[in-house]
Protein backbone atom coordinates (compact mmCIF):
# COMPACT_ATOMS: atom_id res chain seq x y z
CA UNK A 1 0.00 0.00 0.00
CA UNK A 2 1.51 3.20 -1.06
CA UNK A 3 1.01 6.47 1.26
CA UNK A 4 -1.26 9.27 -0.20
CA UNK A 5 0.86 12.08 -1.37
CA UNK A 6 0.75 15.38 -0.17
CA UNK A 7 -1.75 16.50 -2.96
CA UNK A 8 -4.23 13.94 -2.11
CA UNK A 9 -4.42 14.88 1.69
CA UNK A 10 -4.76 18.80 0.74
CA UNK A 11 -7.83 17.83 -1.55
CA UNK A 12 -9.82 15.82 1.40
CA UNK A 13 -12.35 17.57 2.88
CA UNK A 14 -14.00 14.77 5.20
CA UNK A 15 -13.34 16.32 8.62
CA UNK A 16 -13.33 20.26 7.45
CA UNK A 17 -16.97 20.27 8.79
CA UNK A 18 -16.15 19.33 12.07
CA UNK A 19 -12.56 21.31 12.16
CA UNK A 20 -14.70 24.34 11.18
CA UNK A 21 -17.49 23.66 13.92
CA UNK A 22 -14.52 23.66 16.14
CA UNK A 23 -13.19 27.05 15.64
CA UNK A 24 -16.67 29.30 15.25
CA UNK A 25 -18.21 27.36 18.19
CA UNK A 26 -16.04 29.71 20.89
CA UNK A 27 -17.35 32.78 18.95
CA UNK A 28 -20.75 31.79 18.65
CA UNK A 29 -21.18 31.01 22.21
CA UNK A 30 -19.63 34.09 22.99
CA UNK A 31 -22.12 35.74 20.88
CA UNK A 32 -25.28 34.46 22.09
CA UNK A 33 -23.56 34.43 25.82
CA UNK A 34 -23.50 38.57 25.39
CA UNK A 35 -27.04 38.30 23.93
CA UNK A 36 -28.23 36.96 26.73
CA UNK A 37 -26.31 39.06 29.04
CA UNK A 38 -27.02 42.64 26.90
CA UNK A 39 -30.50 42.00 27.26
CA UNK A 40 -31.00 41.34 30.82
CA UNK A 41 -28.79 44.65 31.49
CA UNK A 42 -31.49 46.42 29.61
CA UNK A 43 -34.41 44.76 31.22
CA UNK A 44 -32.87 45.45 34.97
CA UNK A 45 -32.26 49.07 33.95
CA UNK A 46 -35.77 49.75 32.17
CA UNK A 47 -37.37 48.14 35.68
CA UNK A 48 -34.75 50.56 37.49
CA UNK A 49 -35.75 53.27 35.75
CA UNK A 50 -39.70 52.67 35.92
CA UNK A 51 -38.78 51.64 40.06
CA UNK A 52 -37.53 55.23 40.84
CA UNK A 53 -40.09 57.07 38.19
CA UNK A 54 -42.85 55.37 40.34
CA UNK A 55 -41.41 56.16 43.53
CA UNK A 56 -41.26 59.74 42.71
CA UNK A 57 -44.46 60.54 41.34
CA UNK A 58 -45.92 58.36 44.66
CA UNK A 59 -43.64 60.68 47.05
CA UNK A 60 -45.39 64.12 44.50
CA UNK A 61 -48.58 62.93 45.26
CA UNK A 62 -48.17 62.51 49.36
CA UNK A 63 -50.03 65.35 51.08
CA UNK A 64 -48.15 68.97 51.30
CA UNK A 65 -47.76 68.55 54.91
CA UNK A 66 -44.97 66.02 54.77
CA UNK A 67 -42.79 68.74 53.24
CA UNK A 68 -41.25 71.86 54.69
CA UNK A 69 -39.97 74.26 52.30
CA UNK A 70 -37.55 76.28 52.22
CA UNK A 71 -35.63 74.22 54.55
CA UNK A 72 -36.09 71.43 52.13
CA UNK A 73 -37.51 68.39 54.19
CA UNK A 74 -39.74 65.45 54.10
CA UNK A 75 -41.01 63.95 57.51
CA UNK A 76 -43.06 61.37 55.28
CA UNK A 77 -42.24 57.76 55.50
CA UNK A 78 -38.95 57.40 53.60
CA UNK A 79 -38.66 53.51 54.01
CA UNK A 80 -41.87 53.45 52.12
CA UNK A 81 -40.86 55.24 49.12
CA UNK A 82 -37.87 53.04 48.74
CA UNK A 83 -40.07 49.86 49.27
CA UNK A 84 -42.08 51.10 46.00
CA UNK A 85 -39.30 51.92 43.88
CA UNK A 86 -37.14 48.63 44.62
CA UNK A 87 -40.32 46.37 45.04
CA UNK A 88 -43.17 47.89 43.04
CA UNK A 89 -45.05 47.68 46.19
CA UNK A 90 -45.89 50.14 49.22
CA UNK A 91 -44.67 47.10 51.93
CA UNK A 92 -43.24 43.74 50.94
CA UNK A 93 -42.50 42.73 47.95
CA UNK A 94 -39.75 41.36 45.64
CA UNK A 95 -36.94 42.84 44.64
CA UNK A 96 -37.27 43.92 41.09
CA UNK A 97 -33.51 43.97 40.11
CA UNK A 98 -31.36 41.28 41.99
CA UNK A 99 -29.05 43.30 44.25
CA UNK A 100 -30.64 46.27 44.84
CA UNK A 101 -31.57 47.37 48.11
CA UNK A 102 -33.04 50.19 50.44
CA UNK A 103 -29.43 51.29 50.92
CA UNK A 104 -29.08 51.96 47.11
CA UNK A 105 -31.98 54.46 46.97
CA UNK A 106 -31.67 58.16 48.04
CA UNK A 107 -35.00 60.26 48.63
CA UNK A 108 -34.05 64.02 48.96
CA UNK A 109 -36.11 67.30 48.57
CA UNK A 110 -35.80 70.67 47.22
CA UNK A 111 -37.63 73.32 46.71
CA UNK A 112 -38.06 75.86 43.96
CA UNK A 113 -38.81 79.77 45.43
CA UNK A 114 -41.36 82.20 43.97
CA UNK A 115 -43.64 79.88 42.81
CA UNK A 116 -47.54 80.48 42.37
CA UNK A 117 -50.59 78.65 42.08
CA UNK A 118 -51.08 76.47 44.35
CA UNK A 119 -47.95 77.14 46.00
CA UNK A 120 -48.72 80.29 47.16
CA UNK A 121 -50.52 78.90 50.87
CA UNK A 122 -46.74 77.57 51.35
CA UNK A 123 -44.82 80.65 50.89
CA UNK A 124 -44.48 80.54 47.00
CA UNK A 125 -41.95 77.59 48.03
CA UNK A 126 -42.27 74.49 45.40
CA UNK A 127 -41.10 71.37 46.77
CA UNK A 128 -39.82 68.79 44.39
CA UNK A 129 -39.14 65.13 45.44
CA UNK A 130 -36.02 63.46 43.90
CA UNK A 131 -35.47 59.97 43.63
CA UNK A 132 -32.41 58.52 43.05
CA UNK A 133 -30.72 55.59 43.09
CA UNK A 134 -26.57 53.67 41.89
CA UNK A 135 -26.29 50.28 42.47
CA UNK A 136 -23.97 46.99 41.23
CA UNK A 137 -25.26 45.07 38.35
CA UNK A 138 -25.58 41.26 39.11
CA UNK A 139 -24.61 39.85 35.75
CA UNK A 140 -27.02 36.86 34.53
CA UNK A 141 -23.57 35.09 33.72
CA UNK A 142 -22.66 35.35 37.02
CA UNK A 143 -22.95 31.33 38.21
CA UNK A 144 -20.32 31.27 35.19
CA UNK A 145 -18.03 33.32 36.36
CA UNK A 146 -18.45 36.45 34.64
CA UNK A 147 -18.60 38.79 37.09
CA UNK A 148 -17.55 42.48 37.23
CA UNK A 149 -17.85 45.36 40.22
CA UNK A 150 -17.45 47.49 37.63
CA UNK A 151 -20.86 47.83 36.07
CA UNK A 152 -23.49 50.32 37.43
CA UNK A 153 -26.87 50.63 37.10
CA UNK A 154 -27.91 54.74 37.97
CA UNK A 155 -31.51 56.32 37.22
CA UNK A 156 -33.44 58.94 39.05
CA UNK A 157 -36.46 60.82 39.38
CA UNK A 158 -38.05 64.26 40.26
CA UNK A 159 -41.56 65.38 40.55
CA UNK A 160 -43.22 68.38 42.07
CA UNK A 161 -45.44 68.12 44.60
CA UNK A 162 -48.34 69.21 43.76
CA UNK A 163 -50.36 66.95 46.98
CA UNK A 164 -53.71 65.07 47.03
Amino acid sequence: MTMPGLRHILKDSSGAAAAEMVLILPVALALLFATFEGAYYAICEHRVIKGVRDASRYAARLDRIFYACPAATFTGSIPTIKNLARTGQLSGGTTAVTGWTDSDITVSVTCVPEVGGIYEATGRNAPVIRVSTVFNYQPLMGALGFTSSTIRIGAAAQSPVIGL
